[in-house]
């Protein structure tokens, strides 16, 4: 296990990039994430039972990732956007995010991996998203902020996901076109220990950019469809919508996949079969109640997601080549 700070590495020459990692997948295969999921839901807890934005519980956690960041190296911002005016509170327009990139790596070719902070209003939203939350910060605080890599490494974390994106989408509007051109690829997190999970990695090659992404998305999705089966996983690939963050990015033309494990959706006879779990019954049956939270998560689930998210973020950070390519088949 590696200590929070920079992650040993060989120099960057070809050879290092299986070390990287081997190191990264490692040293994510504890219980790394154990202390932000509890820390997210004492925050909720102490804040009226939720984190939604804007909220004196996602001010709180917002705090708290800034801190865990700053205490691993990073360079940390707290980016703002426009609240909906239906959200805004007296005298308050604005509501922070959080941005964090390494201080080593190619500034001009960047790794974008991202989890949305607020939770629903009528529960903590442990698993939503309480789960990509703490799976960014454990691969976070075991890269390092500054690791022998070859390109720069961002990590960041949405505000009002649960109001229609306003958050990402306003990050996302407010790149430079140089800007979007600097983003290699963009991985979102969201919902990776539901109780009755599935393996879903969003995205994909097809004609409509708009379900499958843009050019290069489709190995960005085969990456990640790599990784969960080293994690002992046989993913499913599904199309891309307007659910979550990743579709800001996605219009904003950066090669982007994402992985969940479900939520208001009934597993079949056949994914139990495939992953576990009982047919007929949804993928988290918690999802957006006071119920999603601590002990309702499956730390399986999370821990194998956790480990394919830390090799997928080795895979693009020791990239040569730049942009994913459009090539690569998945299932």
């Amino acid at each position: 296990m590696h200590r929070s700070g920079d992650l040993d590495a060989e120099p960057v020459d070809g050879k290092s990039d299986g070390t990287l990692h081997q190191q990264l997948v490692a040293g994510t295969a504890g219980a790394g994430t154990s202390p932000h999921l509890a820390a997210l839901q004492r925050i909720a807890d102490e804040n009226g039972g939720n984190r939604a934005s804007p909220s004196p519980g996602y001010d709180a956690s917002v705090e708290y990732v800034v801190e865990v960041l700053t205490a691993a190296g990073y360079d940390v911002s707290t980016p703002t956007y426009p609240l909906p005016k239906r959200r805004r509170r007296e005298g308050e327009k604005w509501c922070r995010q959080v941005v964090a990139q390494t201080r080593t790596g190619d500034p001009g070719r960047v790794v974008l991996i991202g989890a949305h902070l607020d939770s629903v209003r009528k529960g903590p939203g442990i698993n939503d998203n309480g789960s990509g939350v703490s799976a960014l910060l454990e691969i976070a605080t075991q890269l390092g902020g500054s690791p022998l890599v070859r390109n720069a490494v961002r990590f960041g974390f949405w505000g009002s996901e649960e109001d229609d994106l306003k958050g990402s989408i306003h990050y996302a509007k407010t790149l430079t076109r140089r800007d979007r051109d600097d983003i290699l690829a963009y991985v979102n997190v969201d919902m990776v220990a539901s109780p009755n999970a599935g393996y879903f990695v969003l995205g994909g090659e097809g004609k409509s950019r708009k379900k499958f992404g843009p050019p290069g998305s489709g190995q960005v999705v085969l990456v990640l469809v790599e990784q969960l089966a080293a994690a002992g996983v046989v993913a499913r690939t599904v199309p891309l919508d307007d659910e979550s963050d990743y579709a800001p990015f996605v219009e904003a033309g950066i090669p982007t996949a994402g992985v969940m494990a479900g939520d208001t959706l009934k597993k079949t006879e056949k994914q139990a079969q495939r992953w576990g779990g009982k047919a007929g019954v949804k993928f988290d049956p918690n999802y957006h109640t006071p119920r999603d939270r601590l002990e309702a998560l499956d730390r399986t689930v999370m821990q194998r997601f956790t480990s394919a998210l830390a090799g997928t973020v080795a895979h693009f950070a020791m990239s040569p080549d730049g942009r994913p390519s459009s090539g690569g088949s998945i299932g």
